[in-house]
Order: C-alpha cells, then sequence, then structure tokens
C-alpha cells in the first residue's frame, strides 16, 4: 500500500512514493538516468546487491538507448524504516527502460508546411539531448545528427547574455533538459527579437510559459486544468498539425477582413465623389438619397458577407507572415479604396452626363440610369478583391460559391426596385428601357474591366 508520494520535481528530476512493507517502507525512485544514477550507491544482479562501480557504463547504456530514439527512465529502490526519511539517498539501482514514444505521422509534413509558411517551430523538452535530437530529426526539425542540441542550462536569464550568446541561441531549433524557468527565458529571448512566440504546453508547470508567451496553446485531452486556464488556445486533439490550421484559418479570416473593408470603403468613395463633384460644380445629383441607402443597406450587405466567409487564397502558407504591427489597410490599400472609388465615380458620372446631353433622357430616367450603373459596378467590383498574383478565371473570389449567391441575390433586389411599382415609387426609378440597359451594363463594367487590366499589369510584373 502506497503510504506517501515525493512529487515530480524539475529540479531533481525524479520522483518516489513510499510503500508500506512488513520490514518498513519501500521507496521507489524514477527519473531522468542522470539524477538518479547519482544517487545510486548499489545495483540489482541476479547474484542480488552489489556496490555501484559501474556508472560510467550505465550511463553509456542510456546515451545508447536515448541514440535510438528511446525515451529513458532510470529506477530505483531502497528500504527506510521511517516514511518521512530522505527519498533520494543511496538508492540500489534496478535498471533503466526505454520508451517508444514516436511522433505523429502528420507532424513531419506539418513542421514544413511550417516553414513553406515562415513559421518557425523549436523544441523544448525535458528529455535527453540525443532523444530530442533524434526525434527533431525524424520529424525533419533538423536536418542532420550533427544539429545543434542546447541544454536547458544553457538557457541564463536574459540580462546575463551578451549579443553574441543571444545571436547564437536564436538560431538553436532543439532545446533539451529545459526547466520551467528556462521556458521563459527562451521565450524572453525570441520576445526580444522581435518574434511572436506561440508556445504549447500541458502541465502544471508549463501554466508561466502559457502565460508569458504570445499565444499560449494548452493541450486538450492530456492537458492540466491549470494549463488550459492559462493558454490562449486549446488545441482538442493535442495534435500539432492543428496549430496549422489554425493559423491557415486566421490568414484567411484577416485577408477576408481586408477584402470586404476595401470592397465597402472603395464603393462608398465612388459614391462620394460622385454626389460630391456634382454638388461642387451645383449640377444635377446622379443619385437621389434613398438610393444611396438601398445600395448600401442592400444591395451592398450580401457580396461583403459573402467575401467575408471565403475560405482564402490556398497559396496563403507559402508566404511569410505579415508584420505584427501591419495595420488592416496599408497605404497600398488606401491608394487602392481611392483609385477605385474615382474609377466608379468617373464611369458614374460619365453615363449620366451621356444620358443627359447626346441622349436627351430625362432627369428621372438618367438617374435610373447613373444609379443601376453606380449599384451594378459596385457587384461587379466583387471580382476586383481577387489576389494580384490570381488569374482572373480562377480565384479566391469565383471559387466562393457564396459570392455568386450574393450577385444574383443582389441583383433581383435591384430588378425588384425597377420594376416593382410601390419600390419604384420610393426609390425615384423608372424603366429605363432597352438602350438604358445597355447604357447601364457596359458603364458598369468599366471598374471592372480597368481593375482587372491594372491587376493582370503587377502579375505579370510580379512574375
Amino acid at each position: 500500500p502506497e503510504e506517501r508520494e515525493v512529487a515530480f520535481d524539475t529540479e531533481t528530476k525524479m520522483m518516489a512514493t513510499f510503500h508500506h512493507t512488513d520490514d518498513g517502507y519501500r521507496v521507489a525512485v524514477k527519473g531522468a538516468p542522470e539524477s538518479v544514477l547519482e544517487v545510486c550507491s548499489q545495483k540489482m544482479t541476479p547474484e542480488g546487491v552489489k556496490s555501484f562501480d559501474d556508472r560510467d557504463e550505465w550511463e553509456q547504456r542510456c546515451q545508447d538507448l536515448a541514440a535510438e530514439g528511446l525515451r529513458i527512465l532510470a529506477i530505483a529502490q531502497k528500504t527506510v524504516g521511517d516514511s518521512n526519511s530522505e527519498p533520494y539517498r543511496d538508492l540500489i539501482l534496478l535498471g533503466v527502460v526505454g520508451l517508444m514514444d514516436p511522433p505523429r505521422e502528420d507532424v513531419k509534413d506539418a513542421i514544413a508546411e511550417c516553414h513553406d509558411a515562415g513559421v518557425r517551430v523549436i523544441m523544448v523538452t525535458g528529455d535527453q539531448p540525443v532523444t530530442a535530437r533524434n526525434v527533431a530529426l525524424a520529424v525533419g526539425l533538423v536536418g542532420d545528427r550533427e544539429a545543434q542540441t542546447r541544454r536547458g542550462q544553457e538557457l541564463k536569464p536574459i540580462e546575463d547574455l551578451g549579443d553574441q550568446e543571444r545571436m547564437q541561441l536564436q538560431q538553436v531549433s532543439v532545446f533539451a533538459r529545459v526547466s520551467p524557468e528556462q521556458k521563459l527565458n527562451l521565450i524572453s529571448l525570441h520576445q526580444d527579437n522581435d518574434a511572436i512566440v506561440a508556445m504549447t504546453g500541458d502541465g502544471v508547470n508549463d501554466a508561466p510559459a502559457l502565460k508569458k508567451a504570445d499565444i499560449g496553446i494548452a493541450m486538450g485531452a492530456r492537458g492540466t486544468q491549470v494549463a488550459r486556464e492559462a493558454a490562449d488556445m486549446v488545441l482538442q486533439d493535442d495534435a500539432f498539425s492543428t496549430i496549422l490550421v489554425a493559423i491557415e484559418q486566421g490568414r484567411a479570416i484577416f485577408d477576408n477582413i481586408r477584402k470586404f473593408t476595401l470592397y465597402l470603403l472603395s464603393g462608398n468613395t465612388g459614391e462620394i465623389i460622385a454626389v460630391g463633384i456634382t454638388s461642387v460644380l451645383n449640377a444635377p445629383l446622379p443619385l437621389l438619397p434613398l438610393q444611396i441607402l438601398f445600395i448600401n443597406a442592400v444591395n451592398d450587405v450580401f457580396p461583403s458577407l459573402a467575401l467575408g466567409v471565403g475560405e482564402g487564397n490556398p497559396q496563403q502558407m507559402e508566404r511569410p507572415p505579415r508584420p505584427s504591427k501591419e495595420p488592416i489597410l496599408t497605404k497600398e490599400y488606401w491608394w487602392a479604396i481611392v483609385g477605385y472609388g474615382a474609377l466608379i465615380a468617373a464611369a458614374v458620372l460619365g453615363v449620366f452626363y451621356i444620358c443627359l446631353q447626346p441622349l436627351g433622357y430625362t432627369q428621372d430616367k438618367a438617374v435610373t440610369v447613373s444609379f443601376l450603373s453606380l449599384a451594378f459596378a459596385r457587384l461587379w467590383h466583387v471580382f476586383n478583391m481577387r489576389d494580384n498574383k490570381d488569374g482572373f478565371l480562377r480565384n479566391e473570389v469565383t471559387k466562393n460559391p457564396y459570392v455568386w449567391g450574393a450577385l444574383l441575390l443582389s441583383a433581383g433586389f435591384l430588378l425588384l426596385a425597377v420594376y416593382v411599382p410601390f419600390l419604384a415609387n420610393v426609390l425615384g426609378v423608372v424603366n429605363p428601357g432597352g438602350q438604358g440597359w445597355v447604357l447601364i451594363l457596359g458603364t458598369s463594367l468599366v471598374p471592372l474591366i480597368v481593375g482587372q487590366i491594372i491587376k493582370e499589369a503587377r502579375r505579370s510584373r510580379s512574375s
């Protein structure tokens, strides 16, 4: 029967249990080989207990097992008369155990994808350096057996590291025999180098590091409650590849936010420019207030929502991560907003002028044509949201089924606005007629055509 347990300690790297026997208490100890061997004075043999005078040979056995990629535990025992006795002194070595703990099959591919995405993976383990190096080699984290592996004891406090030591440690991908405090030093080392650090962990001792990291990731299946509470996210399946899925989804979400923000702001800018110019010139307005409200409240909602739920660019994991301080709308995007807005406004003002002057339309009919031209131009404008590196016909926008559904729905609302008398009267529109529809379709395609020409030119230059 167990009488007492001495929990595993990261300093001693051992744990012990006291068991009641007829002769007193049997102390069972297990832990890191270098720690257990150090406190053994005897060893168990087939002939009985003998003096432990071949420690070097046992250390070599541990190295040989670790070289095979096994995780090593040493086990020892002794008998004492008091359950409060010191557990880690004058032990009898029983042997060492090599545990096969192979990495999941999907880890190697996930690490390769991380490298392609500009995400660096660093192994931090409590195992022996030889074991850690072999596991790192098996998953493709390092390229050869000569790859540098550092012990946790080399991770001094940040303030004690010189510039040269910092640079050297930042290049190391495998750290072994690392304590919780040393994990904090490693996180600080990379954070001071302006890196965004994600840290995975499952134990109580990992909680400080999970809290300190920019993104703490706890194991959901085998992780402790303390680790899960300290983390920012929890892996329900404890799979490393799930982290990669989260990164991919995060990039897709950020790109989608940019797309629908660019889409909405550029379309609204077109309205502002068109109405603003005519107001300054004291000319007839090409749009009525309710028509602008209709476009913004009904016509824009569905395409922008469709952009927001897109799966993202398939090549998004082949580019490096964006700078952490980069805003959603960079200077390039603000120029694009102004450019697209000016393009849409020019098309609307152009068709409005043609309707009033050369064609001699009534003002109601001319306003109807300009209103529908703007509305459809903003619908087709959704295809300008594709990535510059993608083709016109096959890209993340054209492959998004929600975009096509949104376009059909929005176009249906526009037709209802023209041909349902009640809506037509409220919005102040009339039937544009066959010639009017030709003008509407032709004019509304201008921003799309010009936008695609610019994108193809950029695509040719970048390739």
